[in-house]
């Protein structure tokens, strides 16, 4: 087996979010801080490809009998066991997971005899339960199953659960290796490493579904919202949110300032006082009455002075040839100043596509806040519109997507991914147009906000400056609390 190959196959694997880390609910039931979602390699035929080539060669040099037929258990295996049967020559079948109530009413689709041997072909296992379900079906036709090849191995107790039912597993990766792999090449740091080896020592699953877990609770180090900045740094995948939770630790703020403000000259003035205690400075162009170039450049001036970036709140939420044009074209050319943008999910992945595409400049770093939810009263933003951004977000995270706007802490589970919260007030309600206010410990610790919004507590206030550094303190001080760091 190439090493080189099957390590470059790991590393590309974590680049196209196949594997992520956060904290997810599991199918059997618990908690993880690392998931595997291998569907998205359908999306890229050099993945496809080389994770064929490699499972078949692995096939051959552990020396496993393929038998006469080859079975993918449904349905993320499938394709892999369709590129195998073609590369090793072998006839495949295919297991429904329930009969047809018409036709032949078959639940094995194929043909086969009794007696014949099955090698089965699985993407992903944790308990073995997948393995050994189809294990039965093929068995309950006569077919003589004793070995499985699967693509990774989360070593929380399938070997021995599917060896206890006559089946032999071999994995091509196991979840320790895929760790010291990210771990040699720098993507991941010792710490992680050690936090996931602690939960698969802890989360070992009985072919029952009950759970080892050596007599004590086990505790997800991996929770986004348990996590410092700095180590989630390190998971991050978008490039630009490396840098933000850098500047973000280095600085000690979660503040990004909401400048409303209808003069150039009132915004440049109130950044300068407050520039200091800043992570974001958060603009709506559209109503800056006298907008310049001059106007741009001191703003970008500042923010280098003061270490900040700057995010234009601009909502995009057109298809994806005219958001290309509102970002980089018109009076504002958005995308050569604005660090971040906010972006509607409405239109689907097409949006983020057109944005991206006007981006040409490789020294530019930029990235996209997705809204998933909004603070107003009687929004029409849904827990099935809010998930579906999410998944929008997950699958391009690597790419393009910096974080989320929302209101809730478990809706952002990686810890890549960076939680943006408006309606931060010390004096909380709602205003006379329905945004409501919450209190800056509130919105972090319940919440689960990385990065609080705050408009009107500092710009109505009598000392901004002032105001900025309380909002600031109170907020860093509240975030230090939830992750057990001090101040």
């Amino acid at each position: 087996m190439d090493q080189t190959k099957l390590k470059e196959l790991g590393l590309r694997l974590f680049e196209i979010n196949a594997f992520k880390f956060g904290d997810f609910k599991m199918k059997v039931g618990i908690n993880s801080p690392v998931y595997f979602d291998l569907r998205v390699i359908v999306s890229y035929p050099d993945v496809m490809n080389t994770l064929s080539e490699l499972l078949t060669e692995y096939i051959r040099q552990i020396r496993v009998d393929m038998g006469v037929h080859l079975c993918g258990v449904p349905y993320t295996a499938l394709p892999i066991a369709t590129l195998i049967s073609i590369k090793a020559d072998k006839p495949m079948l295919i297991r429904r997971k329930e009969a047809k109530t018409y036709g032949t009413k078959k639940l094995i689709e194929g043909k086969f005899n009794a007696g014949d041997k099955c090698l089965i072909i699985e993407d992903v296992v944790t308990s073995g339960s997948s393995i050994l379900d189809t294990v039965n079906d093929l068995r309950g036709e006569g077919l003589v199953v004793t070995d499985a090849i699967v693509v990774v191995d989360r070593e929380q107790g399938g070997v021995q659960n599917t060896e206890e039912s006559g089946v032999r597993m071999h994995s091509l990766f196991t979840l320790s290796y895929l760790l010291n792999v990210l771990l040699e090449a720098g993507r991941i740091e010792e710490k992680t490493v050690q936090s996931v080896a602690k939960y698969i020592a802890g989360a070992q699953i009985r072919s029952d579904g009950s759970f080892m877990k050596n007599g004590t609770k086990v505790v997800n180090e991996l929770s986004r919202v348990g996590m410092s900045f700095e180590a989630r740094a390190d998971l991050a995948k978008c490039a630009i949110t490396k840098e933000l939770m850098k500047l973000i630790a280095s600085k000690k703020s979660t503040l990004c300032l909401a400048a409303d403000l209808m003069s150039s000259e009132e915004i440049l003035n109130l950044v300068e006082r407050v520039g200091p205690y800043i992570c974001i400075l958060k603009t709506h162009v559209d109503i800056v009455e006298d907008f310049s170039e001059n106007f741009v450049k001191s703003l970008q001036s500042l923010a280098k002075k003061h270490n900040f970036m700057i995010m234009e709140d601009r909502k995009f939420a057109d298809i994806g040839n005219t958001v290309a044009q509102q970002y980089a074209g018109g009076a504002f050319k958005i995308s050569s100043w604005a660090d971040l943008v906010t972006v509607h999910s409405l239109p689907g992945q097409g949006i983020l596509k057109g944005l991206k595409s006007v981006l040409n400049d490789p020294t530019q770093q930029r990235g996209v806040f997705l809204l998933a939810e909004m603070s107003s009263q009687g929004n029409l933003a849904t827990a099935q519109y809010s998930a579906a951004t999410m998944k929008i977000a997950t699958e391009m995270e690597g790419d393009f997507v910096a974080g989320i706007v929302c209101q809730s802490a478990d809706l952002v589970a990686s810890p890549g991914l960076l939680q943006l919260t408006p309606g931060v007030k010390i004096e909380e309600g709602v205003d006379a147009l329905g945004q409501k206010y919450d209190s800056p410990e509130h919105v972090v610790k319940e919440k689960g906000a990385d990065i609080c919004v705050v408009g009107r507590g500092i710009l109505n206030a009598k000392n901004q400056e002032d105001a900025a550094k309380t909002y600031r303190d109170r907020l860093w001080a509240a975030y230090c609390e939830r992750v057990g760091v001090s101040e």
